[in-house]
């Protein structure tokens, strides 16, 4: 499965095999969004502006992990779950 974190009833997915530019997706109630790891901008889609405040602090924590789980779904490995946001 590609979730790699859930908090405050946010999911925090990085699929395999997707496109450039690294990304994750964000799930919050019926509302999704791209999100690049790279500077944590919406690449598409939308979320409330108070989830997306959620996912940037969780995000700012945790960049270097997303990448590692970003490479690591890009050669079809098992992800390594990231902490949830406290």
């Amino acid at each position: 499965m590609p979730q790699v974190s859930r908090f405050y009833a946010i999911i925090i997915l990085i699929f395999f095999d997707d496109h450039a530019p690294p990304h994750f997706l964000v799930k919050y109630s019926e509302f999704s969004c791209k999100v690049s790891i790279v500077d944590l901008s919406i690449i598409a889609g939308y979320i409330p502006q108070r989830a997306y405040a959620l996912v940037l602090e969780w995000a700012s924590l945790h960049r270097t992990d997303l990448l590692n789980n970003w490479e690591l779904a890009q050669q079809h490995q098992e992800l390594i779950p990231i902490e949830p946001l406290k």
